[in-house]
């Protein structure tokens, strides 16, 4: 049996306060999976995202390991939200 490591507390840069619990950048308003999703789509590496975002490098580190060891609910969750936007939209149309 191969022992797993214990995680690492990302709770210096991650939090969970804002957007109905997504995890984002703590103090800022950059939710994980955004961050996780650039870099996987337009294959951005830590530097290109700190850019982008305006966040240190390790605060993108942060989020891209806390998006790695959370990936099930951070993914859930985003589709609860996005089923949440397209639900709003076929009820109130464009603003």
């Amino acid at each position: 049996m191969v022992d797993k490591a214990p995680a690492i507390d990302l709770t210096k840069y991650i939090e969970a306060r804002l957007f109905g619990d997504r995890p984002h950048i703590r103090g800022r308003r950059v939710p994980v999976a955004v961050i996780a999703y650039n870099a996987r789509t337009n294959g951005w590496d830590a530097a290109a995202l700190a850019h982008e975002f305006t966040l240190s490098e390790a605060e993108v580190l942060a989020a891209l390991l806390y998006y790695q060891e959370n990936q099930q609910v951070i993914d859930a969750q985003e589709q609860a939200e996005q089923a949440a936007m397209d639900e709003a939209y076929r009820q109130y149309g464009k603003p």
